[in-house]
């Protein structure tokens, strides 16, 4: 899909909602912006708390079961 946008107030550029809608984004969702040759690159980096909500669960696990795990690797990591 292909649709022209224009370049706003300070350098503003406003994506389209037919676009938004078709690849996700959401508002206040982070991008990371890179130049190759004479193109931007947007790559949108979904937020890691919708991304888990649509991941096929593999595993269960308690608060107190991940509390308890993290502080034993702390205390592995920062004992030395």
């Amino acid at each position: 899909m292909s649709q022209f946008s224009k370049v706003g107030k300070k350098g503003a550029v406003y994506i389209p909602k037919r676009i938004c809608e078709q690849l996700g984004i959401k508002e206040d969702d982070r991008v990371l912006m890179r130049v190759e040759g004479d193109k931007l690159v947007l790559e949108f980096i979904p937020d890691p708390f919708s991304l888990a909500a649509k991941v096929r669960k593999w595993a269960k696990t308690t608060v107190e079961e991940f509390e308890r795990e993290s502080e034993e690797e702390q205390n592995e990591l920062f004992s030395n």
